[in-house]
């Protein structure tokens, strides 16, 4: 008996970014795959701890599954709210992807030093931009299990 294969539950992401173009070709990424995720955004680091921590406008807020964080962010950059998340014991299981410009070593090896689950270098081309940023969603969806809500 061959067992039919079970699809993919959305997931919940969490984009911090300031960027309005990237955070409109990553809506579009999101749009145009496969799978009904629900993307939130929010654009600098302070409303970012706020919404994970629920405070605020985002009491009610889901609990993302996955973040991807920009480094460089105002008010609270993303690597103080990497050290933030991974440093609370509520948040430290969501994954975090860095999808960063920055290309810097320093930058890497401080992301994976706070605990990044990955690092990210965004691409400049528009269609390789949107390439990279299915590829993240796939691989949260269908092949990584991640931690229940």
């Amino acid at each position: 008996m061959t067992e039919l294969p079970v699809a993919p539950l959305p997931i919940n992401v969490l984009l911090v970014e300031d960027d309005p173009g990237d955070v409109l070709m990553t809506r579009e990424a999101f749009e145009d795959n496969k799978v009904a995720n629900t993307l939130t955004v929010v654009n600098d680091g302070v409303r970012a701890m706020e919404f994970l921590r629920r405070e605020g406008e985002f009491a009610d807020a889901e609990r993302p599954d996955l973040i991807l964080l920009d480094l460089n962010l105002p008010r609270m950059d993303g690597r103080e709210v990497l050290a933030a998340i991974k440093a609370d014991a509520e948040l430290r299981t969501i994954p975090v992807v860095v999808l960063t410009t920055s290309e810097a070593q320093d930058d890497v090896l401080r992301s994976y030093s706070l605990h990044a689950n990955a690092y990210v270098t965004k691409p400049v081309d528009f269609d390789r931009f949107i390439e990279v940023v299915r590829q993240i969603d796939e691989f949260f969806v269908s092949v990584v299990r991640l931690p229940r809500r």
